[in-house]
């Protein structure tokens, strides 16, 4: 009996114990914010590495979202006569919700395991190491660039998933499907909220980004220094990422719109 009451008190103090490293981790990180302003290159790179490299993914997929959201939107609108409010269904949709989270769920998969693996290599190859040796903090060289340049990248892939999936639901409403071009724009104009609904987007993807890239960065440190350490902290950074955009979703949407 006593053995059973042992694994789930197990579990929860090393994950305790966890959570306690990565907020001393993310005080460390933000102490050598002052150092990226003398060296703005740094975090250009990562902006390069992180966003641009990722732009042609979050582009594809927020085109076929919108064009997915087109179709089921006017399937289900057309039922009850409303198919020219069908612009209003495909952009909220996409800045409300599904802009910012999957996004963030590709972001994470993408990006999110390349900077895990990156600093686990680092590590696990003794560079972290040796920078201490020549007294350079690698958690201002190398770990804060990263997060402030992965902080950035979201929210503007945010961005660009929605614009492009709304053009992916014009597509197919309006030029396949004979949604008049006129109200699907002026219906969209008129019902959606700058605050309400885009600022609301746009916060949801600050958070996101935040907290992916707090937990691409920290696995990647924290990975144990050998090739199945890194391989495993890769995993585990997908996978929390996907949970903590999840559930901070539901939280944000219930703080946002839960009394709408």
């Amino acid at each position: 009996m006593l053995d059973f009451l042992q694994i789930p008190g197990r579990i929860t103090l090393n994950s305790l114990r966890k959570l306690g490293r990565a907020n001393l981790f993310m005080l460390h990180v933000l102490a050598g914010m002052p150092e990226l302003l003398r060296r703005p290159g740094l975090v250009v790179n990562q902006l390069h590495s992180l966003g641009v490299l990722t732009l042609l993914l979050v582009s594809v997929s927020g085109f076929f979202v919108g064009m997915v959201l087109g179709l089921q939107g006017f399937n289900v609108l057309s039922d009850f006569g409303a198919e020219q409010t069908l612009g209003v269904m495909v952009a909220a949709s996409l800045v409300r919700e599904l802009g910012p989270v999957v996004t963030a769920l590709l972001f994470s998969g993408r990006a999110g395991s390349a900077l895990t693996a990156e600093i686990g290599l680092m590590k696990a190859t003794d560079q972290l190491s040796g920078m201490e040796m020549m007294a350079v903090d690698p958690l201002w060289r190398i770990v804060a660039p990263r997060f402030i340049a992965g902080c950035l990248s979201l929210p503007l892939l945010a961005s660009v998933f929605s614009v492009v999936g709304v053009f992916g639901g014009y597509f197919v409403g309006v030029r396949l499907l004979g949604v008049d071009e006129g109200a699907f724009w002026a219906q969209m104009h008129a019902r959606i909220d700058f605050y309400d609904d885009i600022l609301n987007g746009v916060i949801k993807s600050l958070v996101f980004g935040v907290v992916v890239t707090w937990i691409a960065v920290f696995e990647g440190y924290d990975a144990i220094p050998t090739a199945e350490g890194v391989s495993r902290a890769t995993t585990r950074s997908v996978v929390y990422s996907a949970f903590a955009v999840l559930g901070w979703d539901f939280i944000l949407t219930a703080l946002m719109f839960g009394d709408t």
